[in-house]
């Protein structure tokens, strides 16, 4: 017996070692892949404040943000916070807000060369500005687990410089624009001042607003209460500031002080960045690739930077903008727009497995439920479905709702005809299933039952309202009254919306058998989901492509509404009929929108679904990553966050493409191209990881999170195929093969070797 317990003790121990040694090996190919990464500016950022995308360096942890701005000798640290809104369900009176800024003044450093650089892997920014025979350097982070940051500023060379540290809330016609009586002004409550030598400033909305905000920030300057410090080499001048709201504490300006100073100590300044270093780290080896084009792969790491930045709090998801607002009010009210813009920045995160990033989406869909069913009752008759507006924001808040308020003004009247009871609608039927595709994304690619639970009381009313509300004539369902573009009212069968409504039946109904409901509705659902129109088509410049509506609007130069039926609809792949895939295969070409201010993120994975030429999609998204800020953000585009989703998603789909219920190693990538990943997320909640080396595959393996049946494109072509998993080694043979799996299995996959 005790020799059994010692051997069982022996081979456990073994286990975890391996276990262990293993994932070590994983963080350093992370680590070895996305350090090569430095995202430098060389001048200072002329966008900002704005009230648009910013064109500055952007750090944060999910809920604070900072942006750095300003001259060498004027640094500026921008702050927000995810959950600080102005909340009041009226047109224009509701929007995400600053929060405040630091300004670091050195006037002797008036002249220096400018250089910034952020460091991907460890999410620490350094800056280094240098004349005369001295450098000053600043290191700034945002900690990962806690609302602090952390700037060093230090010198080299010889002599010394003054300067000094100064907290200010948002300057008139600076940061809050008042272009009376075309911008509106809000009542606000500001309080500044200082306790023990902490610095604090608080900004609240709680006057004629339908929920009351606040927020606050405190900043110590070490050793300087005062502000004031002094440059000298070897010495370091430490400036902490933390942030609060009123959603996470009952006296969020207590929270800030007693942050700080408790952050200030050097055992817990080593702790957070400890702490910080560590979240950074599992979050890279979550999942990452390696392709051949450097500055495709930097702007893919740089993106999911951004979105983990952006994205944690799971009540208040990143607006337009994310979480760096520099200027009030920003544009669209920088709100959740649900016809694309709100869906956008989320669709990369579930194929590349984080999950964490992705949950903070859904939240304002589900506050909304009640606004939104007596939308669909009031405008539309149907009692148990839903019908959202244009924008929203957190918490139940509707942005674009009309207020007799709104009549006073001119340019207000434009709007009028798109506004259903007090909703503004733009004549779109599809917002909510639009609203559905990120769910819809979510769902297939973890099968998670506890995320299915909370989100499917939204997808089952989702499908009610299209059930109740699309005629049935002559075999199939007619979508009338609807509106592809915004303002195109009494479109008939609208491309997108006919994509939308096949992704909804579905999702409904797979969701509604994994949690065991509304069985009795499932046959409606899927007949819908099988005879719906057919995609409308017409003859352009000799070819046949999609037309965006059956009647109504036929074509737009501009926007990508025609392909989105595609992406994020899911309506077409590489499974569908040769014929459809030829109207799609035309209609890309002749959109040609790689470059475009509204729907790069669906354009560019809508032509990897479809199978474009993989080389001509990596010229155009080198194009792309080339045509951006230092940040990320696109040249020539005042969208936000939307834009991070683009490479990442685009690049994993090339590399293993999840679609259809099928599962595609290298599915569009030029194979003369080596290139590796490590557990991208696919449909059936499988992480798969695959080396594509010399025109080989290999090093494939994939763990099954749920233990789902793996439907898989042989990888290689005419072979026979060998998993190794815990139940032992079996072979397959044939084009598509099934793998019965086992729940939190991994499974090793080789070609069987052929006797020459």
């Amino acid at each position: 017996m005790k020799n059994n317990t010692l051997k069982f003790l022996i081979g456990a121990s073994i286990s975890v070692l391996l276990s262990c040694s293993k994932q070590a090996d994983i963080h350093r190919q992370a680590e070895t892949i996305i350090a090569r990464h430095v995202v430098r500016s060389t001048q200072p950022p002329q966008r900002i404040p704005a009230k648009v995308s910013v064109d500055a360096p952007l750090l944060g942890n999910g809920f604070m943000g900072v942006a750095l701005s300003g001259a060498p000798e004027h640094r500026e640290f921008y702050i927000a916070r995810n959950d600080f809104w102005r909340l009041k369900s009226a047109h224009n009176e509701s929007y995400p807000a600053m929060l405040g800024k630091i300004e670091v003044s050195v006037p002797g450093l008036e002249g220096a060369s400018y250089l910034v650089e952020q460091h991907l892997y460890n999410a620490v920014t350094v800056a280094r500005f240098a004349r005369d025979g001295f450098a000053v350097t600043y290191r700034t982070y945002v900690a990962a687990l806690d609302d602090v940051a952390v700037v060093e500023i230090g010198m080299e060379g010889k002599g010394s410089l003054e300067g000094n540290v100064r907290l200010s809330l948002p300057v008139a016609r600076k940061e809050i624009v008042e272009d009376l009586p075309l911008d509106r002004a809000f009542p606000e409550q500001r309080e500044q001042s200082a306790v023990d030598g902490i610095h604090y400033i608080t900004r609240a909305f709680e006057d004629s607003v339908d929920i009351p905000t606040k927020a606050a920030v405190a900043l110590l300057t070490e050793d300087s209460p005062d502000g004031r410090f002094t440059l000298e080499p070897g010495k370091t001048v430490r400036l902490v500031f933390a942030t609060s709201g009123n959603f996470k504490s009952d006296d969020c300006l207590h929270a800030a002080i007693s942050k700080v100073k408790e952050s200030a100590t050097p055992q817990r300044l080593r702790q957070l960045e400890d702490q910080h270093r560590e979240w950074w780290k599992n979050y890279w080896g979550k999942s990452f690739v390696s392709i051949p084009d450097s500055a495709v792969e930097g702007h893919y790491y740089l993106s999911l930077y951004g979105t983990a930045s952006a994205s944690r709090d799971t009540d208040f998801p990143p607006g337009l903008f994310g979480t760096w607002i520099t200027q009030e009010q920003p544009a669209w009210m920088g709100d959740y727009h649900l016809n694309y813009n709100h869906q956008a920045p989320f669709y990369a995160l579930y194929s590349a497995n984080r999950i964490e990033q992705a949950t903070p989406y859904y939240a304002p869909l589900l506050a909304f439920m009640p606004r939104g069913k007596y939308y669909s009752e009031k405008v539309t008759g149907i009692p148990d479905g839903i019908f959202y507006p244009v924008g929203i924001g957190p918490l139940g808040i509707e942005t674009t709702r009309w207020t007799p308020q709104m009549a006073k003004y001119h340019w207000a009247k434009d709007y009028m005809e798109n506004i259903e009871d007090e909703g503004m609608f733009w004549g779109q039927k599809s917002n909510v299933s639009y609203a559905v595709a990120n769910l819809s994304m979510q769902f297939y690619l973890t099968w998670d039952r506890e995320f299915t639970q909370k989100v499917y009381p939204f997808v089952r009313a989702a499908a009610i309202f299209w059930e109740k509300y699309l005629v049935y004539e002559d075999g199939r369902y007619v979508d009338y009254n609807d509106a592809i573009h915004e303002g195109t009212i009494g479109d008939k069968n609208p491309l997108l919306s006919l994509g939308l409504i096949r992704q909804t039946m579905r999702t409904a109904t797979d969701m509604s058998e994994l949690l065991g409901e509304d069985d009795d509705r499932r046959e409606k659902w899927m007949h819908i989901h099988d005879h719906i129109s057919h995609y409308p088509v017409f003859e352009r410049n000799g070819k046949t492509v999609f037309r965006y509506t059956e009647t109504g609007i036929e074509w737009v130069d501009g926007n990508t509404l025609g392909i989105q039926h595609i992406y994020p609809g899911g309506a077409i792949g590489p499974d569908s009929s040769p014929e459809l895939l030829a109207v799609a295969m035309n209609t890309m070409q002749e959109m040609q929108r790689w470059l475009d201010s509204n729907g790069n993120n669906s354009f560019f994975p809508a032509a990897v679904r479809i199978g474009y030429n993989p080389d001509t999609i990596l010229y155009h998204l080198d194009r792309y990553v080339k045509h951006s800020f230092p940040n990320g953000y696109q040249m020539d585009n005042p969208h936000g966050v939307e834009t991070l989703s683009t490479v990442p998603n685009t690049v994993n789909e090339m590399l293993c493409m999840g679609h259809q219920g099928v599962t595609r190693l290298f599915p569009v990538w030029n194979r003369s191209r080596d290139a590796s990943f490590h557990q991208i997320r696919v449909e059936g909640a499988f992480l798969i990881s695959a080396k594509l080396e010399n025109g080989e595959i290999g090093n494939v393996t994939v763990f099954s999170e749920q233990g789902k049946e793996l439907h898989l494109l042989n990888p290689w072509e005419g072979r026979k195929l060998k998993v190794k998993g815990p139940d032992g080694e079996r072979q397959y043979e044939g084009e598509r093969i099934r793998i019965n799996t086992g729940k939190g299995a991994t499974y090793r996959l080789e070609p069987v070797k052929t006797d020459n």
